[in-house]
C-alpha cells in the first residue's frame, strides 16, 4: 500500500476555483496541507480500485476454491466448534 507520510515536498501549479481559494483562506486553512491529504486519501482509493481490478481474476478463483473447499486449517479453529 503507498504511504506517503515520509515523503519529501515538491511544489506544483494549481488552477483552483477563485472563491473557494478565496473562503479557504479567509478561513484561515492551510491549503497545501488540505490538497496534499485529500489528494493523497484520493490516490490511495484510485490505488486499490485498480489492485482490486489487476487481481479480479485471482480473488474469484480464490473465494471459490474456499466456498468448495473451505479454509486450510478450518477444522482447528476451537471458537467455531459447534456451528
Amino acid at each position: 500500500m503507498p504511504r506517503f507520510d515520509k515523503s519529501a515536498k515538491r511544489s506544483a501549479n494549481l488552477s483552483l476555483n477563485a472563491q473557494v481559494l478565496d473562503m479557504a483562506r479567509e478561513l484561515g486553512m492551510n491549503i497545501s496541507a488540505t490538497v496534499d491529504e485529500l489528494l493523497a486519501e484520493e490516490v490511495r482509493k484510485r490505488y486499490w480500485e485498480r489492485w482490486n481490478e489487476e487481481n479480479k481474476a485471482a480473488i474469484e478463483h480464490y473465494n471459490a476454491r474456499i466456498e468448495r473447499e473451505g479454509l486450510p486449517l478450518a477444522r482447528y479453529r476451537s471458537f467455531m466448534k459447534g456451528r
